[in-house]
């Protein structure tokens, strides 16, 4: 029986990374033209604060994400926290030598932990604590990337953000210099603040119009400060071409809700931009950048449409559009961020869902089947070996890709196959001026050699998981449940919180019901929700909160702890 669990990984989480010397070594940095372009866009994230006339200052290249100060009566507002209480704390030693009356409101632009795990630095600056302002679906967003999805979103992240790549391996992550959540504990505080379309109000003297923006996520906003005439459009505009998509992996992106939230930024005519990543835009380029941008994700969203109403497959389409000369020779639509071929996938998949219409692709055979017949074909497994041998020799790498895919189905040769399909994406990485592709490449060609082993970190904090709701918990439970430890017949286990909160955990039918209705308990529980809260995220030991009473089973701790236990990753 497991008595202490770990339910919950949060998306800040750092793995370390142990490689023996007999492993496949990274070449160094092959500098193509590609690539070299993306070693001159690190120019964008040389750590700097650049301060302007009307009292806006904004920090840039201390991590992913920008941080702006607005400076007020007496006191000033912060844009976006970035990303850890590390950075926050770096970034405020260069504000505080430009103004250093108290902050008086955090603004975030939306829920990303790179522009929300800063805050707890500000928020424990002074007595009288910030107000936390955001959309009013922000806290639930935040929830969902440290909620029921945390484990592939933190893996995946991890992959397309490079955190595991050696040193001089990580050129840039395209829209900042390096993901930087990881350096200390989270610091995310809840919204205290919140608003559906749009809000206006006056802080420490100053006007701040906020308005609701869809694109990047759902809960994206912009600041508009119409006295200064300046514009923070949060993620919906940086210098490179937009994460419509990203490979991370995330619910679908409203590509023409984004184009809507641009021109709604147009129609103020603004005269500087802020972005939360990049550069700041200033005078006539202002109007003419987001103008560009987008109409750029517009020609992208209307030919998939097109496309997709003659018929075309996805991949077909993909081979079709690419952006218009006098849109692409914008320095502001460099894929080194989304690019084209994702986001025309995306797009389709938004308005059809995952059915492509070709109906070989409705119920195709198992991978494991395809495999089986493709090494017939080629004469059995040896040959189908031979021919992976053969394209990484002539470097058709992602044919030798697409070929290591049949033989790990077939579980041929597999220390092989994985030394070579690493060869592969190596190969791939080095040579991609695409930040994202480059750096889960070259991170996934890492995770195949043998001897690479993860070490989770599990950077929780108690205070972080008072910003957290109880629901979120529960949810959390539900989609952990192992089938295979779960039982058909019904049992019911009942939490009575110190707050006064009740809920019930149902097992049956192998699934886990959540609800708040308290009745034929088979198992009471009465605990307090910060203990509850500790125990699942593995800050305490289960079986030690039993014995002392914190956690009280009304006599039942061995079934109590086996309930437990059924709760796996």
């Amino acid at each position: 029986m497991k008595t202490r669990l770990h339910f919950i990984k949060f998306f800040f989480i750092l793995s370390l990374a142990s490689c023996s010397n007999d492993e496949v070594s990274f070449q160094d940095v092959e500098i193509t033209s590609e690539v070299e372009e993306l070693v001159k866009h690190s120019e964008e994230f040389i750590p700097n604060v650049y301060s302007y006339e009307n009292g806006i200052h904004i920090a840039i290249g201390y991590g992913i994400a920008n941080s702006i100060m607005i400076e007020g009566d007496g006191g000033n507002i912060i844009i976006d926290a970035a990303d850890s209480v590390y950075e926050a704390s770096k970034i405020y030693e260069e504000f505080k030598k430009i103004n250093s009356n108290p902050i008086k409101a955090i603004i975030y632009t939306h829920n990303h932990g790179d522009h929300t795990f800063g805050t707890s630095f500000y928020y424990n600056l002074e007595d009288e604590k910030p107000k936390i302002i955001a959309h009013e679906t922000t806290a639930y967003y935040v929830e969902r990337i440290l909620g029921i999805l945390n484990p592939i979103i933190a893996a995946r992240s991890s992959r397309m953000f490079g955190t595991y790549l050696p040193e001089g391996q990580l050129i840039n992550v395209g829209i900042g210099p390096f993901l930087g959540v990881s350096q200390s504990v989270p610091g995310y505080i809840k919204p205290d603040i919140t608003f559906s379309d749009e809000l206006k109000l006056n802080i420490a003297g100053v006007a701040i119009e906020l308005y609701h923006a869809i694109g990047e996520t759902n809960d994206q906003l912009f600041v508009w400060l119409p006295e200064k005439k300046a514009l923070m459009p949060g993620d919906n505009l940086y210098k490179t071409f937009p994460n419509l998509y990203t490979i991370r992996g995330t619910t679908h992106r409203d590509v023409q809700g984004w184009i809507n939230s641009l021109d709604h930024m147009r129609s103020f005519e603004p005269e500087y931009l802020f972005p939360s990543h990049t550069k700041v835009i200033e005078g006539q380029d202002v109007m003419e950048t987001l103008t560009l941008y987008r109409d750029a994700i517009q020609y992208v969203h209307d030919q998939t449409i097109r496309l997709m109403n003659q018929g075309l497959y996805p991949d077909q389409i993909i081979e079709k559009i690419k952006l218009p000369e006098e849109i692409a020779d914008s320095p502001f639509l460099n894929e080194f961020y989304g690019t084209v071929r994702w986001s025309v996938k995306s797009i389709f998949n938004g308005y059809l869902g995952w059915f492509n219409g070709n109906i070989a692709d409705l119920d195709p055979l198992s991978r494991e089947e395809e495999a089986i017949r493709i090494s017939l074909m080629a004469g059995g497994s040896e040959n189908l070996y031979i021919a992976l041998e053969n394209a990484i020799n002539e470097q058709d790498m992602q044919w030798a890709l697409q070929l290591s895919d049949h033989l790990i189905a077939l579980e041929y040769k597999l220390k092989e196959v994985s030394k070579l399909r690493a060869i592969a994406a190596e190969y791939i990485g080095q040579r991609s001026p695409n930040p994202n592709k480059r750096n889960y490449f070259l991170t996934s060609a890492m995770e195949l050699n043998p001897n690479f082993e993860l070490e989770n970190i599990i950077r929780s904090d108690p205070e972080l998981l008072t910003q957290l709701s109880m629901d979120n918990f529960f949810n959390i439970l539900s989609v952990r449940l192992n089938p295979e430890s779960a039982e058909s017949d019904q049992y019911r286990v009942c939490f009575r919180f110190d707050s006064g909160l009740q809920k019930t955990i149902t097992l049956r039918n192998k699934i886990a019901e959540i609800s708040s209705i308290v009745v034929d308990c088979d198992l009471q529980i009465e605990t307090g929700e910060s203990v509850f809260k500790e125990t699942l995220a593995g800050l305490n030991n289960p079986l030690m909160k039993v014995a002392s009473g914190e956690i009280n089973t009304n006599g039942k701790p061995t079934e109590f702890l086996t309930f437990l236990s059924k709760f796996t990753n």
